[in-house]
């Protein structure tokens, strides 16, 4: 037996078929293209995020790995569920891109606008007015986050003052409100499922996290209507079926949900209480398992539902997000034009021994966790006439270790449970990587080295997949408990920490200082 996990991520699709034995037997990927309107927003279209998910599958059923940009893809055809390796595939997992807002005609499934990624910056008024009125600790208290335009509900805010056209369809019923994953269980049970699971839902600032259910009074602080809502199901049991019409001929159950950070900690088998990982994607995002208790942060983490398992009880997790690390590799690549490759990365930094004295600070989107400031904006120091592109793409390098060191050093000095201190479940303290980045030797040495603690890094890296397909599989019966998924969890590299940068540390918090407030 097989699962296919669907990875809605923020500039493509990653399917994977995993086996019982928790290794990949296929994979497929599917890019969609990325909007800037304007300076600090975001936004995709969501049927290219829908065209790039039926391109990825057939991918990996097919057993290619051939990527495509979803837009120029045709479709896939039907696919018999026995044709991927290891075995017939008995159900799909389902994890995405969290906070992105998405609105979509229940009837037709059509996108009225393109949705408001969990990027983009536009509602930082919106959050400086509610926190002005006097809000943050009550969202605060129910959620677990804070006003940051990161979050879903600001979005639906400024939709509904902005384009009240659109936003008459939610008043009436006609449009769904919801997450990527809401919107692609639509689309693969052809409108027939509108549901999310509690760990994307804690994500929308919506969400009650101690009552396990949407809020009346926060829907009513944001102004968004509880009927346009999903309803919030399990993240590990069968949420509705696909229809072979809508997708590759296949009728298999939707029996795994988690938005990607949270399914990364599940792929990670990250369980017990002090666990904690690392996810090295378009941003970083640094989450320790706190079993059932809420655990508050009073400096810059997150608390957050990690998944809500069949009966309905709820885990949690501690989270410090990082918005832009492997996106400054990306911007290196495309917006600057300094690498062919992000694989490229390594191998040009590695060239010269240190940064040369250069600071990258890249708050291309405003800075989260512990800083938390949208009106941050990217900035680079210590240029000189002898600053390489090899410096800068080092400092970049650097500087990702650095904001994964900020969030772990909060994290152990507010909660006991961090990489400087030693995990609940394990006399050795250790962070476990994963995400496109963590390929990256020398960025993983660079973070032991700052952490000084070992980084492990699993022989699957794409553990966001595997965590959807670990929660749908446990649902169905693939798999009988978490011990038995830990079991399949294999170590690909350990890197442990050398002597530590402390004076490049220190400039890097100096820089981080100063381009805090950049935006009026």
């Amino acid at each position: 037996m097989s699962v296919l996990a669907i990875d809605a991520g923020t500039t493509g699709v990653t399917a994977l078929i995993v086996t019982a034995d928790g290794t990949v037997a296929s994979r497929g990927y599917a890019e969609f293209r990325q909007y800037y309107p304007e300076p600090g927003w975001v936004e995709h279209l969501p049927e290219s995020i829908w065209q790039a998910t039926l391109a990825a599958c057939g991918q990996a059923l097919a057993g290619t790995g051939a990527g495509v940009l979803a837009e120029s893809a045709a479709s896939a055809g039907a696919v018999s569920a026995a044709s991927a390796g290891g075995g017939p595939v008995t159900c799909v997992g389902v994890t995405n891109q969290r906070e992105t807002a998405v609105l979509w005609d229940r009837a037709t499934l059509s996108a009225p606008r393109r949705a408001i990624v969990w990027q983009d910056r536009r509602t930082a008024d919106t959050c400086a007015r509610l926190r002005d009125q006097g809000h943050e600790e009550r969202v605060a208290a129910l959620t677990g986050l804070r006003l940051d335009p990161y979050f879903t509900a600001t979005k639906l805010t400024w939709l509904a003052e902005n384009e009240p056209a659109v936003w008459a369809g939610v008043l009436d019923g006609s449009l769904a409100v919801g997450t990527v994953d809401s919107y692609l269980i639509a689309r693969l049970t052809s409108g027939r499922r509108h549901v999310t699971d509690a760990s994307n839902a804690s994500r929308t600032l919506l969400f009650d996290i101690e009552a396990g259910q949407w809020s009346a009074e926060l829907c009513d602080l944001f102004g968004v209507p509880p009927h346009a809502l999903p309803e919030v199901v399990p993240s590990s049991g069968i949420a509705g079926h696909t229809d072979p019409d809508a997708f590759l001929g296949l009728s298999l159950p939707v029996a795994g949900i988690a938005g990607d950070q949270q399914a990364a900690l599940f792929g990670q088998a990250c369980f017990a209480p002090g666990d904690i990982k690392c996810t090295y994607g378009t941003g970083s995002f640094v989450l320790s398992a706190t079993g059932h208790a809420i655990v508050r942060s009073a400096g810059g983490l997150l608390t957050t539902v990690a998944w809500m398992d069949s009966g309905g009880a709820l885990a949690y997790a501690l989270e410090g997000s990082v918005f832009v690390t492997g996106a400054a590799v990306q911007w290196l690549r495309d917006g600057l034009g300094l690498l062919d490759n992000a694989a490229q990365s390594e191998a040009l930094a590695r060239t010269v021994p240190d940064s040369g004295g250069v600071v990258f600070v890249p708050a291309l989107t405003g800075l989260g966790a512990p800083d938390w400031d949208p009106a941050a904006r990217g900035a680079i120091f210590g240029l000189t006439r002898g600053t390489t592109r090899a410096h800068l793409v080092r400092a970049t390098l650097e500087a990702i270790a650095f904001e994964v060191r900020d969030v772990a050093d909060l994290m152990a000095a507010e909660t006991g449970r961090g990489p400087a201190t030693s995990a609940a479940s394990s006399p050795d303290p250790v962070l476990r990587v994963d995400g496109g980045a963590s390929a990256n030797d020398l960025l993983m040495q660079l973070q032991a080295d700052q952490l000084q603690v070992p980084v492990e890094r699993p022989v699957v890296a794409e553990t966001t997949a595997v965590g959807a397909a670990f929660l749908a599989g446990l649902g169905t019966g693939v798999w009988s408990s978490p011990a038995e998924l830990a079991a399949t969890w294999k170590l690909d590299r350990r890197f442990v920490p050398g002597a530590r940068d402390e004076s490049g540390y220190a400039r890097w918090r100096q820089a981080v200082e100063r381009t805090k407030g950049w935006v009026p």
